[in-house]
């Protein structure tokens, strides 16, 4: 069996039982990973009051955290290539849930910091090689539909943890440690995916036999199956990590690493710092944290709206539509002071923002070949990570020297320079195979004006 059989026995099934076991053990995952890259952002308001950090510490353990991600990204990403998808999610699972737990110990500066930095570690690992599974196992029709549904029942951990957040911290001055512990639940997920087979595109690509994955995928379809499309016999050519970095390979890495990058700084640039922001502008503690949980509202919406247009019109153009949208939002919610509008301005961000991250957590391992489509994935979400290292540190110095409103100028500029980028570089990916995409990447540029609507 080569790549291209293979794909073509996955790719001609409709959604069966097994794409829905996917769904929901990575749903389970990311329930608590999405609510874990939360607590601290609900937790720094009561440590500044509570244990007295200054707006320039919570910079610091936010950043500290960052370059766990990015750490976790990058090693965790070539990690999964070498031992495979479902050990490392496992593993990846395993270390930010243990670690979680450690956050709610610790008390000062720097033991949060490596907390939250080894924390860091474990939750981006398992995002790249849970998203680089699903991309693998999910039909190409249904990829970003699939996607959109693991984030939007994912996406539910993080009202559940700010409104848990909002409830607990107020009772008392220890209060703040039980939001930590919500993390740590991510071990309820370990026996849904210890259930998941290998990903077979991984398996024959590292010449273990994948054909019984396969027939069990098959054997879980639901009814007979249509005849595999007729592909050719040839096996693509594995490539090395170094062509990451050059030739139209690199070239993707290049344009999805500015993309991941920017949307780190504008994402983080809201999500972590709304709160503490709200609270140093004149709100109440408890009016921050009841504003910044009522718009986490539209989290779980957004990655709906993902479901619809994801598989219909691809990635590329909703990508750039919807990126320019929160931009939009973004400076509209920094203009305004009415509790309102705040509300109603956040609860749009937030929306926005998931169905955002849905369409590019199904586009990033897209334009990957399998052999390197989690460390592709891991080096470009990594390095958008990384980058936040310097995020808190810019919100913080715009805020000392400029107020409040230029705070969000600088969020809606992030998100624009993502539009123009994928705009003007990314690749359509719709309705296409992996192998397909992933070849396209060594072959020359197709004409525009003979792409297939289908794209």
């Amino acid at each position: 069996m080569t790549s291209a059989q293979l794909a073509a026995r996955l790719d001609r099934m409709p959604v069966g039982r097994f794409h829905r076991r996917v769904l929901y053990a990575l749903a389970v995952a990311f329930v608590f990973e999405f609510g874990d890259l939360n607590t601290f952002a609900y937790a720094a308001p009561a440590l500044k009051q509570h244990l007295h950090l200054s707006v320039d510490d919570v910079a610091f353990v936010t950043s500290a955290s960052f370059l766990g991600m990015f750490l976790g990204a990058v090693v965790g990403g070539r990690f999964a290539d070498w031992v495979g998808r479902r050990r490392a999610l496992l593993l990846s699972v395993t270390v930010f849930s243990v670690f979680s737990l450690l956050n709610a110990v610790v008390a000062t500066v720097p033991l949060l910091s490596a907390a939250r930095l080894l924390t860091g570690v474990g939750l981006s690992a398992m995002t790249v090689a849970a998203t680089t599974y699903l991309s693998e196992t999910m039909p190409a029709a249904h990829r970003g539909r699939m996607q959109a549904g693991v984030m939007a029942i994912g996406l539910l951990g993080i009202p559940i943890m700010s409104f848990t957040a909002r409830g607990v911290i107020p009772l008392g001055t220890e209060a703040w440690r039980l939001v930590f512990v919500f993390g740590a639940l991510g071990l309820i997920a370990l026996p849904f995916i210890a259930r998941l087979p290998e990903s077979p595109r991984w398996l024959l690509r590292h010449g273990r036999d994948a054909e019984p994955v396969v027939a069990r995928i098959e054997g879980e379809a639901g009814g007979p199956l249509p005849e595999p499309s007729p592909v050719p016999e040839t096996e693509p050519a594995k490539v090395r990590y170094r062509e990451l970095l050059t030739g139209k390979l690199g070239r993707r890495t290049l344009m999805l690493a500015v993309a991941w990058v920017f949307q780190t700084l504008g994402f983080y640039g809201f999500v972590s710092w709304v709160p503490t922001l709200l609270a140093e502008h004149g709100f109440s503690l408890v009016h921050s944290l009841t504003f910044s949980a009522l718009t986490t509202l539209g989290a779980v919406p957004g990655a709906l709206l993902a479901w619809v247009i994801s598989d219909r019109f691809g990635r590329k153009a909703p990508i750039v539509i919807v990126s320019t949208a929160v931009a939009v939002c973004g400076i509209a919610y920094g203009l305004t002071f009415n509790a309102v509008a705040i509300v109603a301005f956040g609860f749009c961000v937030n929306a926005l923002i998931q169905t955002f991250a849905a369409l590019l957590y199904a586009y990033t391992p897209e334009l990957y070949p399998t052999e390197l489509r989690n460390s592709g994935n891991g080096l470009v979400y990594g390095l958008g990570r990384l980058s936040n290292i310097a995020g808190p540190l810019i919100v913080a110095s715009i805020f000392g020297a400029f107020g409040y409103q230029p705070v969000f100028v600088y969020i809606g500029a992030c998100w624009l320079v993502v539009a123009v980028t994928i705009g003007l570089f990314g690749p359509r990916t719709g309705m296409r195979n992996l192998e397909g995409i992933a070849g396209d990447a060594g072959a020359p540029e197709p004409d525009p004006r003979v792409r297939s609507s289908a794209e």
